[in-house]
This record gives C-alpha cells, sequence and structure tokens, in this order.
C-alpha cells in the first residue's frame, strides 16, 4: 500500500510541467509526482483520458481528485498559508469559479506562459523529442 499520494500531470505538457515544477520548488507537497506517461496507471487506478484532460491527485487509499480539487488537495498537503488556500478552493462558491478558472486555463494550456502548441494536441498526436520530462523535475 503507498504511503504518500500521488500528483498526477502531463508531461508533454510545457505549462503543466512548469506548473509542477513550481509547485515542488515553492508549495512543497508531501506526495509522489509523475507525468502520467510514465505513471502506472492500473495499480494507481485511472484512465489516461482523465489525465489529459486534468491534474490528478490520488490519495494512498486510492481516492482520485481531479482539476480544482487536485490542486486544493495538493495544497492542504503542503500545509502551512498553502492549505488555507487549498480549504478555500473546497468551499462553494470559490470551488465553483476555481473550476471554471481551471478549465479555461487547461483548455487554453497551449496559450499559457510555458506552454506550446503541443499541449493542445490528443496525447497520440503529440511529437515526441525522445526526452523524458521527469529528469527536469529532479
Amino acid at each position: 500500500m503507498r504511503t504518500q499520494p500521488v500528483l498526477i500531470y502531463d508531461g508533454d505538457c510545457a505549462f503543466c510541467t512548469s506548473s509542477v515544477i513550481f509547485a515542488e520548488r515553492h508549495v512543497r507537497p508531501s506526495c509522489e509526482v509523475t507525468p502520467w506517461q510514465f505513471a502506472e496507471m492500473e495499480s494507481l487506478g485511472f484512465a489516461q483520458e482523465r489525465a489529459e484532460y486534468e491534474l490528478l491527485w490520488i490519495t494512498p487509499q486510492g481516492k482520485i481528485y481531479g482539476g480544482v480539487q487536485a490542486v486544493a488537495k495538493m495544497l492542504l498537503n503542503a500545509g502551512g498559508g498553502w492549505a488555507v488556500l487549498g480549504a478555500m478552493l473546497t468551499l462553494p462558491p470559490l470551488r465553483w469559479i476555481a473550476h471554471g478558472v481551471y478549465r479555461l486555463v487547461a483548455n487554453n494550456r497551449e496559450r499559457m506562459p510555458g506552454g506550446t502548441p503541443a499541449c493542445a494536441l490528443p496525447a497520440d498526436r503529440r511529437p515526441r523529442n525522445g526526452t523524458s520530462t521527469s529528469d527536469s523535475l529532479g
């Protein structure tokens, strides 16, 4: 059984990768961080289609949170002032507003700072450069 939560993101998306690197450096959640492309999808219990659509937070017990709720769980996990922000993201109406903002950003991630045109493509149509995104996370 896992002892830490797992944060799953799209490692082919430059904006997503930049966001996760920011979170690792500044938010410092206590979790395993991995791109879905290198994750054990079957053992973690998530589908590729969902991971392409949104950030995932998977608890050690296997409960999966997606999108802004994954962000909220990550912030709660980090503690301190981040936990206050995470708690706020779980409460209506802020939760609803945050969900709308998350979807707007996620649906336009190729236009965001650090994003590339490849971010807008389905995973099976993205160019591969032969490098591992996880190398840049260490």
